[in-house]
Order: C-alpha cells, then structure tokens, then sequence
C-alpha cells in the first residue's frame, strides 16, 4: 500500500482521501484508459448488468463533469448523440453538447431538448447535493434531484427508454418508487463494485419507459 511520504500542512482527512486514491485500482484504471473519472467504471458495471447502451442513438447525462460517463456512451456507442449539463465546467467531449448551467434552473430542461433535437433513449443522473452531513436532509435534497430528473425523463423518453439515477442508501423511497414503476416496466436499486464499499451511494434503474400515454402522466 502506497503511504504518502510527507503530510505537512495537510489535513489528516485530504491526506487520507490522497491515500485512497493512490490505492484505489479504478482510479489506476482510469488514468490507463483514459478516463477522466473512476465513476466511469460505474456505468460499465451497470450497462454490463442492464444492458443500458445497446442500441442507444440519444442520450442526456445528468450531472456530467468531468465526463467520465459520457466518455462511456462515447466509446460504446459512438453513433448516440448525447447532451450533458452540469453546474461545474467540463472539458469539450468530441461529440457531445454540454451545458454549464443548473439542472434545477426553469430553462435548462428545455435547453436539452434543443440540443437532443428528439426523443432520447436514456437519461443518465449522476448527479449529488451538496451534504451537509444531517441523514435526513441529505436524503431529502438528493430525492429531490432523482425526481426533478424523472420528471425530465417522463417529457424526453422514447417508449422503452430507460432512467438511471443516483441515490443514497436505502434506495428510492416508496413514493418514488412508486411513480418509477407507474412510469417503467422494470424499477430495480444497484450497487456496482466500482462504487466504493464506504459510499451510500446506489442506483436506481428503471427500464421500458411505458409512454405518455399509459405512464400515469
């Protein structure tokens, strides 16, 4: 195990996380692969257990710095457009539209369905709220993204489209999960082993979009 040889002026918790990461055999992975993030082992995993990027020609990343998922969607299907938005900057990704701006903002939902140009087949969402380190509030904040996503996802969708988002552990809750499976023909929660062991984090998946028409919507 690799220790750091000098952690002077370093606090005790940057000079773990700086540990961690020299240890951590995705992050090795990713620099060999030339992914900008470990985070992109997350979606392999779960496509390899879903199969979310058969086929796909238009997708929307939630979230998308650094780029590690879109890289993904890039690699295994180069034919797919994909639009991607995030409040952080991202570096350009040859072929895929970003938006730096806030997801939660009125007029970004609208701003990437101009630049899907038509229906998507999958909308990814990794995106995170800020913790505060209060359980319940994080849960709350997190939710409330997982949904607003949904929502998007309800209007951009083709029938069969499939919904992938981030929560934390214990899933969804029973509301949402509710509405997921109003709206999908599958609705299941994942871990993917890329997903460091100490994380809360989970996914949930939702596959075969049923459509405006018999969605609930």
């Amino acid at each position: 195990m690799k220790r750091l040889k000098t952690a002077k002026g370093r606090k005790i918790s940057s000079t773990r996380w700086l540990e961690r990461q020299l240890n951590d055999p995705y992050v090795r992975r990713a620099k060999a692969e030339n992914y900008r993030s470990r985070a992109a082992y997350k979606l392999l995993e779960l496509d390899e257990r879903f199969g979310l990027l058969k086929g796909v020609k238009a997708v929307v990343d939630l979230g998308i710095a650094p780029g590690g998922w879109s890289q993904v969607v890039r690699r295994k299907a180069p034919q797919a457009g994909i639009a991607g938005i995030d409040l952080l900057p991202t570096d350009p990704i040859e072929g895929v539209t970003i938006l730096q701006m806030d997801f939660m903002d009125d007029s970004a939902p609208e701003q990437l369905k101009q630049a899907l140009r038509g229906p998507a087949d999958l909308v990814l969402s990794d995106m995170a709220a800020n913790t505060v380190g209060h359980q319940q509030t994080d849960h709350l904040r997190t939710m409330a993204l997982v949904e607003a996503g949904l929502q998007f996802a309800r209007d951009v969708l083709r029938p069969g489209g499939a919904y992938v988002a981030k929560v934390l552990a214990g899933g969804a809750d029973h509301a949402l999960v509710a509405e997921l499976k109003r709206n999908f023909a599958t609705v299941k929660h994942a871990k993917p082993p890329a997903s460091r062991k100490d994380s809360s984090e989970w996914y949930v998946v939702a596959q075969g979009f049923k459509g405006a028409a018999d969605g609930g919507n």
